[in-house]
């Protein structure tokens, strides 16, 4: 079987796929306008709005990439008693994810605004709280996780440092999910101040930036590059690693001194917006699928190339991915050896 089958056998296999995530949820909310002036209040653009949308954000945009590909998500967060925290219900609802919400009184519901003119992105205006949840949110956390994990078949922590992911609920995860009789497997979409809580996952998938903060140490080259691999894998004693590269695609770490170099297959970058969401959805539906990791992380860089070229959290559905698959030349991946 070619590169090609093999790929596009694992995209006809992502339907109905179980995955059960974990994480910061939250409305991502679009003004869309024109700019034609300056404001003579300010040396600032004046937008005029011709649309407004909202999309479901952070570890909402993850199950709604799984949802769009034909998996079956189920979402466990925590929201406000606020509007935006009924929003974000309702989208849940509208792009038919199966999901928990804990709410609580004491904390808003996170709202990311942003401001679009002329197809450039002005402005992002947040409106949260970032604290760790409090004992009785997480305890109502662990109990839906408890009801809900004989469903997966993959598990995703999406973490965006709005609190679900603390150290109180780490500390009772990892132990509880290798506590069950079956086997899972746990990735991770990181932030940097949570770095210390991820030890004994499977598969954490950073950005650069991401990367370079926990190792502290640049990628500047194939050397540092390697390095920076090394470094995670000892913090987080992790099986392996996913390091996105932006415009230079993806490092696949399969062990800590292994790594493979997956290129770029995107054409144009419009918007990164919910890039690593993707990457991580694709990658689950992929393992699930009976994936090896390589080939999942392949898959998990072209559905990001098709959603980058497109404004705001885009999400790619399984005719584009398998397009995308059928358009390809060559695989040129290659191993990444220090110089």
């Amino acid at each position: 079987m070619t590169y090609k089958k093999t790929l596009s056998k694992l995209v006809e296999n992502f339907s109905e796929k179980k995955i059960l995530i974990i994480g910061d949820a939250m409305a991502d909310h679009y003004l869309i306008g024109s700019v034609s002036r300056i404001s003579p209040e300010a040396p600032v653009p004046i937008v005029d709005i011709e649309k407004e949308t909202c999309l479901l954000g952070g570890a909402g945009n993850v199950a709604r990439n799984i949802a769009n590909l034909l998996g079956s998500p189920h979402l466990i967060s925590v929201c406000g008693a606020d509007t935006e925290g009924e929003i974000i219900q309702a989208l849940c609802k509208e792009n038919g994810i199966s999901s928990d919400f804990i709410i609580d009184k004491n904390r808003p519901s996170t709202k990311k605004t942003r401001i679009i003119a002329n197809n450039q992105h002005i402005v992002r205006v947040d409106q949260e709280k970032k604290i760790p949840l409090d004992e009785k949110t997480c305890q109502s956390l662990k109990e839906k996780i408890q009801e809900h994990i004989h469903i997966a078949d993959i598990i995703v922590l999406s973490d965006y440092g709005k609190g679900v992911i603390c150290e109180e609920f780490m500390n009772w995860f990892v132990p509880f999910v290798r506590s069950q009789d079956k086997k899972y497997t746990i990735l991770v979409d990181p932030k940097p101040i949570n770095y210390a809580l991820y030890k004994g996952v499977d598969i954490l998938t950073p950005n650069t930036k991401e990367a370079q903060e926990c190792a502290n140490s640049l990628i500047e080259d194939k050397n540092s590059l390697l390095n920076t691999g090394e470094i995670l894998f000892k913090k987080f004693d992790c099986k392996e690693l996913i390091i996105t590269l932006g415009k230079d695609g993806m490092a696949y770490f399969s062990s800590p001194t292994k790594a493979v170099h997956i290129p770029t297959f995107a054409q144009k970058v419009f918007d990164v917006t919910g890039a690593g969401d993707t990457v991580i959805a694709v990658l689950a539906l992929a393992l699930a699928s009976g994936a090896d990791t390589l080939n999942a992380a392949i898959l998990a860089n072209l559905a990001a190339s098709i959603t980058v070229a497109q404004v705001g959290a885009a999400t790619a559905s399984t005719d584009e991915l398998q397009k995308s698959i059928a358009a390809l030349t060559e695989l040129d991946t290659k191993n990444i050896e220090r110089e």
